[in-house]
């Protein structure tokens, strides 16, 4: 694939920690290239522009946890910001009435109470620490030094009073006209073409370089026309370079830097997409999966939680049970993987792989509740390697688990059905612990040979044809028959037949044969 394709996703991401709809930086890209053509630049000045436009803010969804100390629900700060000019009075009002959003009164309190005693210089070392990373993240996508220092300017003014404290000529050419192009997508597409031009007059001299606001001012109709329009695929035609596409090495670096940039979304995470891929890679032959399976489970596991990004810093951050609502919105963020991987063809198969980590077996997990019938060897291994590295991991609401009170809940899960015994002790061998005894209890209760007849009678076989092909008597089926239908509930082939998709048995015992 492209490395401008992966660049879109991340966009797509950045949306979401933005609190704007989809494509909403696309759009802003496609604007800021037309500013970048009235302003005369040249190819390696567009070529710049190009790639800063693309990832401008992507630093924003980090640190999502210290964000929401300070304003509560971080994307909901953001996506309320984004129409403000940040500096002088009115942006001073919104900050103190954002101040420890969501908590008590006395913790309001004691926000606000610092902001105007430090004049809110934590917020300003957030937005160093957004952009420190978001400038780390462009290095080890290859992306040049030029890139680098645009999108590490994503929170400079033209007067000097952002971070960091450039001004004038002194602030790279490509961030001048991102941060006008993103500012216009909001006004533009919230409010029309004639807010979206006051707004940049308006800000012309003090936020925006005056002529950067004169090349949207001067034809404001023009510079929006059909803006929204196949905006992806503008996007991708547009690259203004022909860039070798990645190598198998070089995607899979840039999919670990991915892995580790999502990861700062909060404290708790890190490591954890690295941690994640590391055991479904050392996993994977274990369970016999091809040499092209397991590299697309470990590139999945890379990249399972990139979805946080939609999630506000108050869910993940959260000490006590999640509400009904926070457990509602903290559960999207499978959904969102496979939205932001959800082109090219090859990226979009890594987003499915991705968003299964937490379905489960017995579909009680999320976001689609897939049974196990459904759920692919490379998808078990994954959710069984993701539940294991988090409960390695401390959790605002917990402590980490030892590796070996993780061990077991592992295999409880699996004697409970709800994951798959054998990606289970793969993951466990991977993880360095010892292979368990032969249990007698698998999926719904069922013995290992209980499994085998159900495995076989849901292919509608009859028990004389199972006993041959399991080398016991008729009669012996039959009282196992008996024992599957009481375990799972029901009462004909038809209903176990269903439950045993549901567990994932269906052929189970497939390669017995006479």
């Amino acid at each position: 694939m492209r490395l401008t394709e992966l660049l879109v996703s991340l966009s797509l991401a950045t949306d979401l920690g933005f609190g704007q709809p989809a494509e909403h930086m696309l759009r802003a890209a496609r604007i800021g290239m037309r500013l970048g053509e009235r302003l005369g630049l040249d190819d390696a000045q567009i070529a710049t522009l190009y790639d800063v436009s693309v990832l401008t803010y992507v630093g924003c969804p980090v640190y999502g946890n210290e964000a929401a100390a300070m304003f509560g629900d971080d994307i909901d700060f953001r996506a309320n910001a984004v129409e403000l000019d940040l500096t002088g009075f009115p942006a001073m009002v919104f900050m103190l009435r954002r101040a420890g959003s969501g908590g008590s009164a006395l913790h309001r309190a004691r926000q606000a109470a610092g902001f105007m005693a430090t004049g809110g210089r934590g917020l300003v070392e957030l937005m160093a620490l957004h952009c420190e990373a978001a400038g780390e993240l462009a290095d080890r996508l290859g992306l040049s030094a030029d890139v680098r220092s645009g999108i590490q300017q994503s929170y400079a003014r033209w007067d000097g009073k952002g971070v960091p404290g450039l001004a004038g000529a002194g602030l790279a050419l490509s961030a001048r006209i991102s941060h006008v192009a993103e500012a216009c997508e909001v006004f533009q597409r919230t409010a029309g073409v004639d807010a979206a031009a006051a707004m940049v007059r308006s800000r012309s001299g003090t936020h925006f370089d005056p002529e950067v606001a004169a090349a949207v001012t001067s034809d404001a109709e023009s510079l929006f026309a059909d803006i929204g329009e196949d905006t992806v695929d503008h996007v991708l035609d547009a690259e203004p370079v022909t860039r070798p596409r990645l190598t198998d090495e070089q995607l899979d670096h840039a999919l670990a830097a991915i892995a580790d940039f999502c990861d700062m979304r909060c404290a708790y995470f890190a490591g954890h997409g690295r941690g994640t891929a590391a055991l479904v890679a050392d996993a994977a032959p274990l369970v016999g999966l091809s040499d092209a399976d397991a590299t697309l489970a470990r590139r999945a596991a890379l990249v399972h939680d990139v979805g946080r990004f939609g999630v506000p810093g108050t869910v993940w951050d959260k000490p006590g049970p999640l509400s009904t609502s926070e457990h509602e919105r903290m559960r999207m963020h499978t959904y969102y993987v496979e939205r932001i991987f959800s082109r090219p063809e090859p990226l979009h198969r890594i987003g499915l792989l991705a968003a299964s980590h937490h379905e489960r077996m017995d579909s009680s997990g999320y976001h689609r509740g897939m049974t196990g019938a459904l759920l692919s060897t490379p998808a078990r291994v994954l959710a069984a390697a993701d539940a294991y590295h988090a409960m390695t991991q401390p959790r605002p609401h917990r402590d980490a688990f030892t590796p070996d009170d993780a061990a077991r809940e592992l295999r409880r899960d699996a004697d409970g059905g709800r994951l798959d015994r054998t990606a289970v002790e793969a993951v466990l061998t991977a993880a360095g612990h010892a292979a368990s005894r032969p249990r007698s209890s698998g999926p719904g209760g069922l013995t290992a040979r209980e499994a085998d007849v159900l495995g076989l009678l849901t292919q509608g076989l009859p028990n004389k044809v199972i006993a041959r092909r399991l080398g016991i008597s008729p009669k012996t089926v039959g009282s196992h028959v008996e024992h599957i239908y009481t375990k799972l509930g029901v009462s004909s082939r038809a209903a176990a037949a269903m439950r045993a998709m549901q567990l994932g048995v269906v052929g189970v015992a497939s390669a017995v044969v006479d």
